[in-house]
């Protein structure tokens, strides 16, 4: 629906009577624009009648069938207008109406096949021939002006022409966003970056809200997130994905689109990619059920690892292994059954250690065990563990018993160029319930030096030199209350926020900004701040050059 008030002066009521007399660009005496003339009748040959377009088809005038996606096969069923007619109800379009966030389904039929947006109302219809949704639509209603979503051609309907005009392409640009190498060059300087929605708001290209549509907030911190990995930011910004499989199409399309510096709104609904993910996963990830952060990136890198020409048996054989995968050393050990306790952790001179090279994704780090029981004083005290205390499980000295076996772990050259960190807080109990563990992890942003928990390797890396990261994204983790009549009474609901950080490294401490994002919610934060979250995933980029 047309909106009002400020909107007007982009809308022009299609219901008027024509002046035939008036020419674009002469106002009439009360000074209102004229409206368009009508456009002559249409050739009989090319009228259309029984043998018109169905669902997006036309015939020629031999009734050989065509797919008017085609366009150069595409017969014009009229010819131009003059000239001065050319850009004939540009004038109703309505730009606050359009939204191509969403799902390319035609409102009446729900194909997703040559399908038109109503650049005046923002619906998608199949087709513009006769007998078509959209082509009924210009009749029926009077929005006359459409832009097919595969080609990003504009026509005026039901006349049928194509219209080329310069003013169109911001729209054309929001649709499907493109980027130059020079614009990625320079995606990371925050000075000027700042843009204007259609209501006059500034946004910051990058750092924008993301749609819940109903309990999605779990694939929107992971997307935020890799959104600002670099490597994979810029490939997707300008890469050409068009004969990958949809997983990859949709989530570049998105990652465009956060990082638009001509959007409409200031912020993107993630609902085409959570399209596509319901149906690779079988309906395992939904927009009506929160998921587990953790889970789902798992299963995204892996599948978005595939659409990018991976295979499963070759490493680093895609963008994602050679940004993400390192490998780290297991060895493992029986546990006898005369064992001490306090030596069940220490490996055994006698018996056999297996060690096996296992590549990885993604990192668990284990939190201790929170305290049970608290005495008045120390109820509201909050325990807390240095991340590199965490990171001792890879030292290759600490040991963790499993299922009977003693297992140690030490990571291997060389690192991968972004670590993911998981820092495991929930575990199932016997209610078949997960229990969280709210121990708050402290960090340093910078210059994490991961060189104690990294085997050394004089081939790959000097003796000495330390191995510094530094982070990139931060998923935090909050538990709610919320009332549950089911239960009669309180229940905890999660709450996913992300923390990501505003320029290069490089930049220096001093010049690094952060945002915090929930959704719809965007707002800064102090580095001070960010390790007083429950961090739950982190994301951390390896520093190049001197001092890494």
């Amino acid at each position: 629906m047309a909106k009002r008030g400020a909107e007007e002066a982009l809308e022009v009521s299609v219901t008027s009577p024509p002046s035939k007399k008036a020419k674009v660009g002469e106002a009439r005496e009360d000074g209102s624009s004229p409206a368009p003339p009508p456009p002559p009748p249409p050739p009989e040959e090319n009228a259309g009648g029984e043998n018109g377009e169905t669902n997006g088809h036309e015939h020629d005038e031999h009734g050989e069938e065509y797919d008017d996606a085609d366009e150069d096969e595409v017969p014009t069923r009229q010819r131009l207008p003059d000239a001065r007619y050319s850009d004939l109800y540009l004038d109703t379009i309505a730009r606050k109406n359009l939204d191509f966030d969403f799902e390319k389904l035609c409102s009446v039929t729900l194909s997703n096949i040559n399908v038109y947006a109503c650049l005046v109302c923002g619906k998608y219809f199949t087709g513009r021939g006769p007998k078509t949704p959209a082509y009924f639509h210009a009749l029926e209603v009077g929005h006359h002006v459409y832009i097919n979503m595969a080609t990003k051609k504009v026509y005026v309907l039901p006349e049928g022409y194509e219209v080329k005009n310069q003013s169109l392409d911001d729209i054309k640009v929001v649709v499907d966003p493109r980027f130059t190498a020079e614009d990625v060059k320079t995606l990371d300087r925050r000075k000027e970056r700042e843009a204007w929605d259609l209501w006059g708001r500034k946004y910051t290209p990058g750092f924008v809200g993301m749609n819940n549509i109903k309990a999605n907030d779990y694939l929107n911190v992971v997307v935020q997130a890799l959104a600002h990995v670099t490597p994979l930011r810029n490939f997707l910004l300008l890469e050409d994905l068009s004969n990958r499989p949809q997983l990859a199409q949709r989530f570049s399309v998105l990652v465009r689109k956060i990082w638009n510096p001509k959007a409409f709104k200031s912020h993107v609904s993630p609902h085409e990619l959570i399209q596509e993910i319901s149906l690779s996963s079988n309906k395992k990830f939904l927009l009506t059920t929160q998921a587990d952060p953790v889970d789902f990136l798992s299963w995204f890198l892996n599948h978005l690892h595939l659409a990018l020409g991976g295979s499963k048996s070759k490493p680093h054989s895609s963008l994602v292994q050679r940004i993400f995968q390192g490998s780290l050393r297991v060895e493992s050990q029986s546990i006898t059954a005369h064992a001490d306790a306090g030596d069940r952790l220490r490996f055994e001179g006698t018996g056999t250690i297996r060690a096996q090279t296992t590549p990885f994704l993604i990192l668990t780090l284990d939190l201790p065990p929170a305290p049970l029981f608290q005495d008045d004083a120390a109820k509201n005290i909050i325990p807390q563990v240095p991340l590199t205390t965490l990171l001792q499980k890879y030292n290759g000295v600490a040991a963790q018993e499993r299922l009977n076996t003693r297992l140690r772990y030490r990571l291997l050259h060389p690192l991968p160029p972004y670590l993911l960190f998981h820092i495991k807080r929930f575990q199932p109990n016997k209610f078949l319930h997960s229990q969280r563990n709210p121990t708050i992890v402290t960090f340093n942003p910078r210059a994490l030096d991961l060189t104690p928990y990294v085997e050394p390797n004089p081939a790959v890396h000097p003796v000495g030199e330390p191995i510094i990261y530094d982070l990139v994204a931060n998923i935090t983790h909050e538990g709610v209350k919320v009332r549950d009549d089911s239960v009669e009474g309180e229940a905890e609901r999660k709450v996913w926020r992300v923390q990501v950080r505003d320029g290069s490294s490089a930049a220096g401490a001093e010049a690094a900004a952060w945002w915090e994002m929930q959704d719809l919610f965007v707002e800064r934060v102090n580095a001070e701040l960010l390790g007083t979250k429950e961090s739950y995933v982190m994301v951390w980029e390896r520093r190049r050059g001197k001092g890494r």
